[in-house]
């Protein structure tokens, strides 16, 4: 006999690829009335397991982009200030924030890339978590419905805009690691995402997006997003050029093309390497499509 929790995660994950165990522990931890940081590097399908889960939770889905610009006022809200001229402060004329917003309606207040919000904010937040309401001047104490979560996200190897996640913020949240997905899952992803019924193409996609990530001269590697986009473009240009796709050598050339133009904005070349990211991965596509099986990585030509 089923409870209705294996029902919801039985519905949930019929719209995530994979992630059965992540989507267990997120699902215990918001039956459990508990919040939860999901940290990994972006394209893990940290946001569309969060959204599935709040979408069939039947609860509205509040979503807050981690920034410099999310100041306390902008989390919480403020008064109209052209009401307040011409009635001074009042509840009435208060403008409710995401996180009153989500507190009010029971929702989930999803904060994506919770390091990048300023320290300030945060202890607002915190503050919000821990007593399940807050307070606001002129207005009084909000208390928050009994459904109301916050769940936020963050990449620990963006060290560009971020801050370091104190120990006390930390000591809020039930953290949960996300790495990237099994090959097999991201050919899937990037199937159901394309619509793409070429399997050596999606194939070739993946293979090729997933060896940036463990590539020497790469600091950072591309997500399955890269794939996906790849997938989409080859496909097009075959259509374009379908003469020149014809034969190997062709297919293979339109697969550089659609991989130089998806994949170079979303490597990093390592700050020690003189490399430009279109000849790391013009090497991993010669390695793909022309190296012997179980051969060593090709020299890098200029």
């Amino acid at each position: 006999m089923t409870t209705a929790l294996q029902d919801t995660r039985a519905t949930i994950a019929r719209a995530v690829v994979g992630r059965e165990r992540e989507l267990t522990l997120v699902l215990a931890a918001v039956a459990a009335g508990r919040d939860v940081l999901l940290e990994g590097p972006p394209g893990t399908s940290k946001s569309t397991m969060l959204r599935a889960v709040t979408e069939h939770w039947g609860v509205p889905f509040v979503l807050v982009e981690g920034n410099a610009e999310l100041t306390p006022a902008r989390l919480v809200g403020h008064h109209n200030p052209a009401r307040v001229l011409a009635e001074d402060y009042s509840a009435e004329n208060f403008v409710p924030g995401p996180l009153v917003e989500a507190m009010r309606a029971g929702g989930f207040l999803y904060i994506e890339e919770l390091n990048r919000a300023p320290e300030d904010t945060l202890n607002v937040l915190l503050g919000a978590m821990a007593e399940r309401a807050v307070t606001v001047p002129r207005v009084g104490t909000m208390a928050a419905e009994s459904t109301f979560r916050v769940l936020a996200s963050m990449n620990p190897f963006d060290n560009v805009g971020t801050a370091r996640i104190s120990d006390s913020v930390y000591d809020r949240w039930n953290r949960l690691a996300v790495g990237y997905q099994t090959a097999q899952e991201e050919s899937d992803i990037v199937a159901r995402r394309t619509g793409c019924t070429d399997a050596q193409l999606i194939t070739d996609g993946v293979e090729l997006t997933r060896a940036t990530r463990s590539h020497p001269e790469l600091r950072r590697g591309s997500s399955v997003r890269g794939a996906i986009d790849l997938v989409a473009i080859a496909v097009e240009l075959q259509k374009i050029t379908p003469d020149a796709a014809s034969d190997h050598s062709g297919r293979a050339q339109v697969v550089l093309d659609a991989a130089l133009l998806a994949l170079s904005a979303r490597v990093g070349v390592d700050e020690a390497s003189d490399v430009t990211p279109e000849q790391v991965i013009t090497e991993i596509w010669e390695n793909h499509f022309f190296s012997a099986p179980g051969g060593q990585r090709r020299a890098r030509t200029a």
